[in-house]
């Protein structure tokens, strides 16, 4: 598989936990990053190993900031530069309240087929806190209109650990999003970023952090009531009906080559990672050329690095780590280290082994602690 991610940097305002690349700059700048984000696509179409697309993921900042006759500027290079295959998943991340009447009228002419909308909560004034700017009526307009348009696929994104969130106000925020007919759900722990005012407000104790205990038992309501909702947990942080798994996301736990577009994008192509520089300014005054310009970073793969990012990717989804793949990849002698590590998790039930087919996979319990497991099995070192 090969996929596209173009970063769409512009946000109407920024939310207290965000760290993501934006910038809240106005038409002419938007205007401006559309030739520019053109003129990259059509250099750097050879960065894949061929020219077929089996997915589209437009995120930032906030593409729905962009008009549709803009989206549409970028698809028509998308598809003259790339032959993007019929099934392709091709994802647009919106704001509810960007999601007009006319917004999504003009997406059935656009070759959108998912919308992932950053709903966070359908609290208002938790909405309000967080410096969002919908409000939860907004969001619930915004998944009926995107239905009655034929987009189908829509996948909400909650957040779970807010300053003063109750079990019961987090309870009802999941049974909210499942009562609407979205085929996926993402759902996140609040994460505070250094740099972020949420972070600095923590600092100057004027919110207090969510306590352990009661964020792990967010995170057992949130895997019962999908679970009883009939959803596929097939990642720590993603739940889908059957059939409905993010392919684009996916792909990126599959080892799939991508190749980033915009500022701050990430391409990935089995040998290298790089990354573009988080700068509006200079990405527009080189028009998009970001190699000849020196706006680009990149970074090797070593063999270890490989073998560690194997396991990242791995153990965080419901398919789990393939351990005769492991060993064609790297080798028996790494293979027979991660499960002589794997040994205290697989004694304490956090860990489960199919013996069979060969799988380790994370069980209920094991996904609470997840990252302590996964961080103990990525300190092996290689031979």
């Amino acid at each position: 598989m090969n996929g596209l991610y173009i970063h769409v940097p512009f946000c109407q305002k920024r939310c207290i936990y965000c760290d993501f690349y934006s910038t809240t700059c106005g038409e002419v700048e938007k205007s401006q990053y559309v030739h520019s984000l053109r003129h990259e696509i059509e250099l750097r179409a050879d960065y894949l190993p061929s020219r077929i697309l089996h997915t589209i993921y437009i995120g930032g900042g906030t593409p729905s900031q962009l008009s549709p006759t803009e989206l549409e500027e970028i698809f028509n290079t998308i598809f003259r530069t790339f032959q993007v295959t019929e099934d392709a998943e091709i994802t647009l991340e919106a704001n509810p309240d960007d999601v007009t009447e006319d917004f999504a009228s003009a997406l059935r002419k656009l070759p959108v087929n998912r919308v992932s909308m950053g709903v966070q909560t359908f609290d208002d004034p938790l909405l309000h806190l967080l410096n969002r700017r919908h409000t939860a009526k907004e969001a619930l307009t915004a998944v009926e209109r995107l239905m009655r348009n034929d987009i189908q696929n829509i996948s909400l994104d909650l957040i779970y650990g807010l300053p003063k969130q109750t079990l019961e106000q987090w309870q009802h925020d999941v049974n909210e999003a499942l009562q609407l007919p979205i085929r996926h759900l993402s759902a996140y722990a609040l994460i505070y970023e250094e740099g972020t005012p949420l972070f600095l407000m923590r600092e100057e104790g004027k919110i207090r952090e969510t306590d352990e205990d009661t964020s792990i038992e967010m995170y057992r309501i949130l895997m019962d009531t999908t679970q009883s909702a009939g959803m596929e947990h097939y990642e720590i942080s993603n739940f889908a009906y059957p059939g409905w798994r993010a392919r684009h996301n996916s792909g990126y736990w599959q080892n799939m080559y991508y190749l980033g577009c915009g500022p701050a994008a990430h391409s990935y192509n089995g040998k290298s990672r790089q990354w573009n520089s988080s700068d509006l300014n200079n990405y527009l005054a080189a028009q998009g050329n970001v190699i000849n310009t020196n706006q680009i970073e990149q970074e090797w793969l070593t063999p270890e690095m490989k073998f560690n990012e194997t396991i990242l990717k791995s153990i965080r989804t419901s398919d789990g780590l393939d351990l005769k793949q492991l060993r064609n990849n790297f080798g028996r002698t790494r293979a027979q280290q991660l499960l002589t590590t794997s040994q205290k998790y697989l004694d304490k039930q956090l860990l489960n082994l199919d013996n069979e087919n060969q799988i380790l996979r994370l069980t209920r319990n094991g996904l609470f602690v997840s990252d302590g497991i996964i961080s103990d099995l990525m300190e092996i070192e290689p031979e």
